[in-house]
C-alpha cells in the first residue's frame, strides 16, 4: 500500500491528521451495529427492565450518543465534529441476540463512520456492563459499518450476508 492509499500515513510514512480544509463541506451519513449475544434470560431482563442497574436500553442509548459525540477524544486521529443526529436502535429478533444499530450524520468535510461505529460499540459495552452480574459470558460481536453516504468516496453499502 502507498501513502496516497492510507490518509492517515504521511510522505514520511507517519501518521497524521487527515487536513479536510479544502474539502467541501457536503451532508453526511454512516450507519453501524453490534450484536451481543447473551444468555435467554438476560435479554428476557433486560426488556422487562428487572436489572438492578436500571432500565438497560436507556442507559445504553444515551452511552451511544456520548460516546458519538466524544469519538475524537477516543480515537486520536478523528477530527471533532458537530454532529447534528445521532441515533440508537436496539432490537431483537430471538431469544438471546440484542442488535444494536446506530446512525449518523453531519454537515461537514469528513465522515461520520468512525462516530457510528464508536456509538454502536459502546451501547454494546454498556449493555455488557448493566448485565455482567447476571452473565459473564456476553459475547458482543459483528461491529460493523453498514452504509455510508457522502463525501468524495461517494456512497457505500455492506452487501446483505
Amino acid at each position: 500500500m502507498s501513502e496516497d492509499q492510507l490518509s492517515h500515513i504521511n510522505a514520511a510514512g507517519e501518521a497524521n491528521m487527515v487536513d479536510v480544509s479544502a474539502k467541501d463541506v457536503t451532508q453526511r451519513r454512516a450507519r453501524a451495529c453490534a450484536t451481543i449475544r447473551m444468555q435467554p434470560q438476560t435479554l428476557q431482563a433486560i426488556q422487562n427492565d428487572q436489572l438492578k442497574k436500571g432500565e438497560v436500553l436507556a442507559v445504553a442509548r444515551v452511552a451511544g450518543i456520548q460516546a458519538a459525540k466524544r469519538c475524537a477524544d477516543l480515537i486520536p486521529l478523528c477530527h471533532p465534529l458537530a454532529l447534528t443526529k445521532v441515533q440508537v436502535d436496539f432490537d431483537s429478533n430471538n431469544d438471546d441476540q440484542l442488535f444494536i444499530t446506530t446512525e449518523c450524520r453531519v454537515g461537514g468535510q469528513t465522515g461520520v463512520e468512525m462516530e457510528a461505529l464508536t456509538a454502536a460499540s459502546v451501547a454494546a459495552l454498556t449493555v455488557y456492563d448493566m448485565c455482567k452480574a447476571i452473565d459473564k459470558g456476553m459475547v458482543i460481536d459483528n461491529v460493523c459499518l453498514l452504509e455510508k453516504q457522502g463525501g468524495k468516496s461517494g456512497d457505500w453499502q455492506r452487501e446483505a450476508p
